[in-house]
């Protein structure tokens, strides 16, 4: 019998797991991150299929997210954590509370500017649906980025304002590739 035409047969790419971990310490309603999981935009972590352990997005990683992470991404999935900019450590990432694994290769989001309202303008101070766009972006599915962008304020502007960046962030192959072009823009 022949399949469907709306059921991907086995060479296709299977799309990237969008994953959260909530902290729990932004107000509900301003959460983009409890947004992005009401909206069937990503999942908790721990629902779904098992798989490799998820790259976990980390502002204070050493590598930053590249194309050469796309494997890792599309058999277990990119996790963020949702928590306050005011609780990270400097010196060792999220609050003791948040860690918990196991997790996967820690990666740092390239470098862009916030399009937030709380934010606007800062340096990879990105809010959780800007973050996870942002990783999608690298990795290359930008229209599923823009299309989760779109539900935010700030989101269409975040692109805008970083059109630049994420057009040459998207033709880099590694980190190295990904740490030049930073030098070029920062």
């Amino acid at each position: 019998m022949a399949s469907s035409a709306s059921t991907p047969g086995p060479s296709a790419e299977r799309p990237i797991r969008l994953l959260l971990r909530v902290a729990g310490e932004d107000h509900p309603k301003a959460c983009t991150g409890r947004r992005l999981l009401r909206r069937g935009l990503a999942e908790r972590e721990g629902t779904g299929p098992r798989g490799r352990a998820p790259i976990l997005l980390d502002p204070h990683a050493l590598l930053p997210l590249s194309r050469a992470d796309l494997p890792r991404a599309r058999s277990g999935g990119v996790l963020g954590v949702d928590c306050s900019w005011n609780r990270l450590d400097r010196r060792g990432g999220y609050p003791t509370a948040v860690r918990r694994g196991p997790e996967g290769p820690r990666r740092r989001l390239p470098f862009l500017l916030a399009g937030n309202p709380q934010h606007y303008g800062r340096i990879a101070e990105l809010n959780t649906a800007e973050a996870l766009a942002s990783a999608l972006w690298v990795l290359g599915e930008s229209a599923r980025a823009r299309s989760i962008l779109e539900g935010f304020p700030g989101g269409t502007g975040f692109v805008s304002l970083n059109a630049e960046l994420l057009a040459r962030y998207d033709r880099c192959a590694d980190a190295e590739e990904i740490r030049s072009a930073e030098r070029e823009f920062f």
